[in-house]
């Protein structure tokens, strides 16, 4: 979508459809945020009015805009934290603008013979799914299919745009994370862990090194993705790590009902119990089956 002839403004939007969800428009799915690219607040509104306008032809049931949206009538549906954290400086700055308690995890971590990589291949995607799946069992959550990693590997690593952080004990994976990386700013997209060597901090120093590893790379934030409102241990353990606290609103329109609606963060449900007692097989398989309708 493009604003006036002299510039150009975007709103990165996309269609999602399948006969369980029907078809509906999403700024951006499967991302936390995504603001519109634009010159000033008039471009912004015109590239939503536009949104609505191509969800009106297309029969959408519903638009989400995952960020600011202006539009006349607009309530947040569901609201978030964000956290961003500070990477200039150099490491010593910003390991001083840790907390305390996580500054120690950190050097307890280092002091237990972990062994930490980055990489950006195939076979580190497979890594981090491993631990990955039994963290989203522990959550009650199925796992993504893998191919929506292996695409990452391939669209996102290969173009040195993101890497994966792996800490090994005696080589065995017992803690990654997944960084996306362009120009001053990267994300932090996803962590896993085995629970069962919790008590070494592996995932502290698993975020520690990937903090670095940006860092050295040019990047000069990283935001930390979405937080549900009730979820303080792990608002907590990114503040924790001296990020700035923002809110995040998203905003959803529903064309049958002609306005913006209110959502619920569905956090936890009896859902997440039943998922939990699943194995991990046949958690990976409604991941499969699932996922393709969710966004």
């Amino acid at each position: 979508m493009t604003g006036a002839s002299t510039r150009q403004d975007l709103l990165p939007l996309m269609e999602a459809a399948s006969p369980v969800a029907g078809r509906r428009g999403i700024s951006l799915p499967f991302a936390d945020f995504c603001h519109p690219l634009a010159h000033d607040a008039d471009a912004a509104l015109q590239l939503q009015q536009a949104a609505l306008e191509e969800g009106h032809q297309r029969r959408w049931k519903f638009m989400e805009f995952r960020g600011p949206c202006s539009l006349p009538g607009a309530s947040p549906s569901i609201t978030f934290h964000a956290h961003i954290v500070d990477l200039r400086g150099g490491p010593e700055a910003i390991l001083g603008r840790f907390e305390s308690s996580v500054r120690r995890a950190i050097r307890k971590a280092g002091q237990s013979n972990l062994e930490i990589q980055v990489g950006r291949t195939l076979q580190d995607i497979n890594v981090f799914y491993n631990l990955h799946s039994l963290t989203r069992k522990r959550h009650g959550l199925p796992p993504q299919p893998f191919r929506f990693f292996a695409s990452i590997a391939r669209h996102v690593f290969e173009l040195r745009a993101g890497f994966a952080v792996i800490a090994r004990l005696e080589g065995r994976p017992v803690a990654a994370s997944v960084f996306f990386r362009h120009g001053r700013e990267a994300i932090y997209k996803y962590g896993a862990s085995d629970f069962s060597y919790q008590h070494l901090r592996p995932s502290n120093l698993v975020m520690w090194e990937g903090i670095k590893a940006c860092a050295a790379e040019g990047s000069e934030y990283l935001h930390l993705g979405r937080t549900s409102v009730g979820d303080e241990g792990l608002r907590r353990f990114k503040l924790g790590l001296g990020a700035r606290e923002e809110t995040l609103h998203y905003y959803r329109y529903d064309y049958r009902q002609d306005a913006f609606v209110t959502g619920k963060d569905r956090a936890e449900t009896w859902v997440n119990r039943v998922f939990g007692l699943m194995p991990i097989p046949l958690l990976r398989l409604c991941g499969k089956i699932l996922y393709p309708h969710l966004a």
